[in-house]
C-alpha cells in the first residue's frame, strides 16, 4: 500500500501541491502527496479544495487512513475523482496559519506553564491546555509570561530522532495522556530555540513573534490536580 507523501511535515508553510490520486471511495481521497495536515495532537485536519480538470472538490475534514495514508473527506455528495487522476490540493492557509499560530502558542505556554499536560485542543479562534496542575495560577502574570515569550521571537524548527533516543530521554515527553507513536522508527521533535523541546506532529510558524499578542481568556479548574487554561489571539494590541 503507498503511503502518503506529508509536506507538511518538511514546509508548513507550502499551501498547495500538485498530487495523484491513488485512491477514491465513500470513505474519501487518498493522494500520493499532500499538503493537507491529518487531526491529531489537538490539531484539527486541514480543510480546502482539490482542483481538477473538471471542477473542484470541497474538502471538509483530513483523517489519518490505514498504513501511512491520508484520508481527504470531500463534502456530502461530491462526484469523486478517479484513480489516476491529477489534481492540485489547496488548503484553507488563513485557517490552517491560525493553527499554526495557536499550536506554537501553545507550546509556549507550556514553557510558561511548566507541567504535565493532560489534553489540549486547538481551533482557529480559541484553544486550551490542561495541566496536572494542584493548584491555580494568576491568568495576568501567565498572559505576560507568555507574551514575553512571543517577543522574544525565538526560533522554531523540527527534527527527527530515533525511538530508542527518545526512550532514553524520558523527559522530552510532556503530554500525560498521550505518548508518540511506537513501531515507526522515527520521533518528530519540535524545538523553540533552547527553552522548548518536545515530541509534536503538528505544523508550526517559523519564529515565536508569528505568534502575535494572545490573552489568557480563563482558568477553569476540572479537578483535584488539573487546571484548563484558554487561550485566544489578542487582536488589536501588542504582544
Amino acid at each position: 500500500m503507498q503511503v502518503t507523501e506529508r509536506l507538511f511535515q518538511c514546509d508548513a508553510y507550502l499551501k498547495v501541491c500538485a498530487a495523484t490520486v491513488i485512491a477514491s471511495h465513500a470513505d474519501g481521497i487518498i493522494l500520493d502527496r499532500t499538503v493537507f495536515y491529518p487531526l491529531g495532537g489537538g490539531q484539527p485536519g486541514d480543510t480546502g479544495l482539490l482542483r481538477l480538470h473538471r471542477g473542484e472538490i470541497s474538502i471538509v475534514d483530513t483523517r489519518h487512513g490505514r498504513e501511512g495514508q491520508l484520508i481527504h473527506v470531500p463534502a456530502p455528495d461530491s462526484r469523486l475523482p478517479d484513480v489516476g487522476d491529477k489534481v492540485e490540493a489547496v488548503i484553507d492557509w488563513d485557517r490552517r496559519y491560525a493553527h499554526m499560530r495557536m499550536h506554537t502558542g501553545l507550546h509556549l505556554l507550556g514553557v510558561a506553564l511548566p507541567y504535565g499536560v493532560t489534553g489540549g485542543n486547538i481551533t482557529a479562534v480559541r484553544s486550551r491546555l490542561d495541566f496536572d496542575m494542584p493548584e491555580s495560577v494568576d491568568k495576568a502574570e501567565t498572559q505576560t509570561q507568555l507574551n514575553r515569550l512571543i517577543r522574544e521571537n525565538h526560533p522554531v524548527d523540527s527534527f527527527w530522532i530515533d525511538e530508542d533516543e527518545l526512550e532514553a530521554r524520558p523527559e522530552l515527553i510532556r503530554t500525560l495522556s498521550v505518548r508518540p507513536p511506537r513501531g515507526v522508527g522515527k520521533i518528530r521533535l519540535l524545538r523553540i530555540t533552547d527553552i522548548d523541546l518536545q515530541p509534536c506532529g503538528g505544523t508550526h510558524v517559523r519564529t515565536t513573534g508569528e505568534i502575535g499578542p494572545m490573552k489568557v481568556t480563563r482558568i477553569e479548574k476540572k479537578g483535584r490536580r488539573n487546571r484548563r487554561v484558554y487561550l485566544e489571539f489578542d487582536n488589536g494590541r501588542d504582544a
